[in-house]
């Protein structure tokens, strides 16, 4: 180990840890040596390091002896490779004072300070909390005299910025076997542990799809993980909505409120901000600058420029078969364009929410499929029997009314045999269709199997006269005729209808005199509607 100081002319040369030679090194290049150097005062005040090197400098102009010109240029050649390493290389005495540090370790002391680290600690450059931290490891390295190897030591400079190093601190000890100090070695492992903490972020990701979480649960943590990794940068997830023409939030935890709220549901288009323009072109958008991009019309700019925003950078989020299912993007308060770091998350970010919107669709369709009828859309008797159980124990809870009515066609098994059944399943569909289009968010209308169909109203404050009302709407509806092939066909239906809870308290019976008032209606000439316990007559109002 090698101690230059250019203005005091002398070099202390150490041999190992365990022994110093006594060596030091005029101007002149002359080699001298103190002998007086072979021990230390018992009642010293100074440590033994600092006492040394204080030696060192009264004795400069002392005796000399013949250099050995190879030897020094060996020693000056040790410090220029210590120079030239990339890893922090540094001493420091018993009270954690620097008395040597390579160049690699000073270059921070001079951006932070201005003036390399000799004669400084780290708490002149670090924060307290981290400067304590560090020098209780030392002292108990050098109370111990037990070295530290492999220690990773997460250091948070003045301007915030986290460097991760890999460190190893041994005692250093005189000629006598006294702990005069130590000698630590840090290589810098932030981009190691960054790129750590991205697979083990990317896993978890994976998991929790695989593992069915919910997705804005999934997208809050991709988000969460990207900002992160960045400095000054804020994430947003938008997805597009079923029309494929609107972009709706999907995570933005961390944007303000009001913003996300006013482009919540936004129309995507070419001049639609980053987010609409790139899911309109299906490819990433870069702007470096808001205020001057014409991407951003008025209403968009004013917006992000009131919000601090001056930067946005947007990738679409691709399915497997090229379709766009939402946006991810990246915000920053500066002009300026992505960086490779931030352009890598973004492409790793982008793949992840693609997985997991596209999964969250699937297993949607998935759902969809298995409580819905393939033919017309509609929910079938499985979901028809438990959401009707729902109504009826939301009904029991709050004592309020709920009606069922069971539709069956009349005459269809003729439309089948006569025209066939693609035409049969054709008319089935727009009749379904117009089914839906006269009931409301809350009632719930079913394909019990056939041409058999079940409708519930259970919102709070329907009666019987308005409920027969809406099913004599929905028998003239499907009345209507149905045009197929240029030809135009009628089909009308039979329905019976009971209430609960004077017909039945629970699905099975309910539906059962739902069921056989159906069937009287058919049996008094069909295209009717009949109360369980009544002939229907058109309501009186």
């Amino acid at each position: 180990m090698v101690f230059l100081n250019k203005d005091k002319g002398f070099y202390l040369i150490l041999h190992g840890t365990r022994r110093v030679v006594h060596e030091y090194i005029r101007r002149d290049g002359r080699l001298m040596v103190d002998p007086a150097l072979q021990g230390m005062p018992e009642d010293s005040s100074r440590e033994p390091l600092e006492e040394l090197c204080s030696r060192l400098l009264r004795i400069a102009t002392e005796s000399e002896i013949d250099l050995d010109t190879a030897r020094v240029n060996r020693e000056l050649e040790t410090r220029t490779l210590l120079d030239q390493l990339p890893d922090f290389i540094y001493v420091k005495d018993r009270r954690s004072r620097f008395v040597f540090a390579n160049a690699a370790a000073n270059r921070i002391s001079r951006a932070r300070l201005g003036s390399d680290l000799v004669g400084k600690t780290d708490f002149d450059l670090l924060d307290n909390e981290t400067a304590r931290r560090l020098f209780i490891t030392e002292q108990e390295v050098m109370s111990s005299g037990v070295a530290i190897n492999g220690l990773e030591e997460r250091v948070r400079l003045p301007e915030g910025r986290i460097l991760w190093l890999m460190t190893t601190k041994t005692p250093l000890r005189d000629a006598s076997g006294q702990i005069v100090g130590l000698i630590g070695i840090s290589r810098n492992i932030t981009e190691r542990k960054r790129q750590d903490d991205l697979r083990h972020g990317h896993a978890r990701l994976l998991e929790m799809i695989a593992r069915g979480q919910p997705l804005t649960a999934v997208l809050d943590a991709l988000v969460r993980l990207v900002e992160a990794e960045l400095d000054g940068i804020i994430a947003s997830v938008l997805l597009l909505d079923e029309t494929g023409e609107r972009l709706m939030n999907g995570s933005s935890p961390n944007l303000p409120l009001a913003y996300v709220k006013l482009i919540d549901g936004f129309e995507i288009g070419p001049r639609r901000g980053s987010c609409g323009t790139a899911a309109w072109r299906r490819e990433a958008v870069v702007v470096r600058d808001i205020q001057a991009d014409p991407l951003w019309d008025e209403n968009f700019r004013e917006l992000a420029l009131m919000f601090g925003f001056r930067s946005c950078w947007s990738s679409p989020l691709l399915g497997p078969d090229g379709r766009v299912l939402g946006t991810f993007a990246l915000y920053s308060a500066a002009v300026r364009e992505p960086t490779p770091l931030e352009t890598e998350l973004t492409a790793m970010a982008t793949d992840i929410a693609g997985i997991a919107v596209e999964r969250a669709h699937n297993e949607a369709r998935i759902q969809h499929m298995a409580h819905h009828d393939p033919l017309t859309g509609l929910p079938n008797r499985a979901f028809f029997w438990a959401q009707f159980s729902r109504a009826l124990h939301e009904a029991q809870r709050e004592r309020r009314k709920v009606t069922v009515a069971y539709i069956d066609l009349d005459n269809f098994k003729t439309i089948n045999d006569t025209l066939g059944h693609a035409a049969g399943d054709e008319i089935l569909r727009s009749l379904a269709a117009r089914m839906s289009n006269c009931i409301r968010a809350s009632d719930l209308l079913a394909r019990l199997g056939g041409d058999e169909f079940a409708v519930v109203f259970s919102n709070p404050g329907h009666d019987e006269i308005g409920v027969i009302r809406r099913l004599q709407q929905l028998r003239a509806e499907i009345a209507r005729p149905v045009v197929l092939e240029g030809q135009s066909l009628v089909a009308t239906c039979s329905m019976g209808v009971a209430f609960f809870p004077q017909d039945g308290e629970t699905p099975e019976a309910l539906l059962a005199r739902a069921d056989k008032a159906m069937y009287e209606a058919k049996g008094m000439g069909r295209n009717m509607l009949q109360i369980s316990g009544r002939m229907a007559a058109e309501p009186r109002v």
